[in-house]
């Protein structure tokens, strides 16, 4: 019983082609201006890498921002319900679930079974998010991947950025930039900014063992690290890239479709 899930996020577009409990392919890309072609090149993509074609898809289920403009889709669910999901069916034991996104921060909170007991989210504001990072990263003149990984000892007092505002952010950014601190201090008070922002969200849903991260900014090493301190956790890691998780618990709740049960 084949099924799919595609994510369409502002950022990225992921999908998932699932065979039960077997992934059969996977793609993450950027995602476009047109959340259709987004959607319709990543999945081409996944199946190709599953040596299947479209057609031997029986349910295929959307998630995320531009999930309502996927037009291959049979069923179209919010991206809080399949990140529970997916997190769950890659790590069981997980009962709180940080998902950072290119636009917005969630908290959740599941059951045994990856049903969301509780949530809250973050979306109406760049801070927190996917977004914050991209920005401060191009300030700087580093990728991503650099951002994550740079962190330095201090050579005084550890640089704290003040503001909650990406804009004003930024602005405290680049004087520290002109009185010459070195980037990778300034780097690691990006990241801690960033995991303090996301701190409060997850406790405000209450942060029970065992806590997992899904969505790119899980790749962050400096953001994970921080947050770790923050919790008093440690942040499981989960087997598969994190971008993909909320693919996967679409591929899921196809699959669910399709046993007739509740998504």
């Amino acid at each position: 019983m084949i099924t799919a899930g595609c994510d369409v996020g502002s950022l990225t577009a992921k999908a998932v082609v699932l065979n039960r409990r077997t992934i059969l392919g996977q793609a993450v890309i950027k995602a476009s201006s047109h959340p259709e072609e987004a959607a319709d090149e990543v999945m081409s993509r996944a199946l190709a890498q599953a040596g299947i074609p479209r057609s031997e898809v029986r349910c295929c289920v959307g998630t995320g921002y531009g999930r309502n403009k996927i037009p291959f889709l049979d069923h179209a669910v919010s991206e809080i319900t399949c990140h529970g999901r997916g997190a769950q069916w890659l790590l069981p034991s997980a009962r709180t679930v940080i998902d950072i996104g290119g636009q917005d921060c969630k908290a959740l909170r599941l059951d045994r079974d990856g049903t969301v007991l509780k949530f809250t989210t973050n979306d109406k504001c760049a801070a927190g998010t996917g977004r914050f990072l991209e920005v401060m990263a191009r300030l700087l003149g580093l990728s991503l991947d650099e951002l994550g990984t740079m962190g330095g000892t201090p050579s005084g007092e550890p640089l704290s950025l003040s503001s909650t505002c990406t804009v004003w952010v930024q602005a405290e950014v680049i004087r520290h930039l002109n009185c010459r601190r070195p980037i990778d201090e300034i780097s690691e008070a990006i990241n801690r900014a960033m995991a303090g922002r996301v701190a409060i969200l997850a406790n405000s849903v209450g942060v029970d063992k065992d806590v997992c991260m899904t969505g790119g900014v899980a790749k962050n090493q400096g953001v994970v690290r921080h947050l770790e301190r923050l919790l008093g956790v440690r942040i499981k890691r989960l087997r598969i890239d994190p971008q993909l998780t909320g693919a996967l618990g679409a591929a899921l709740v196809a699959r669910q479709h399709l046993e007739g049960g509740a998504a």
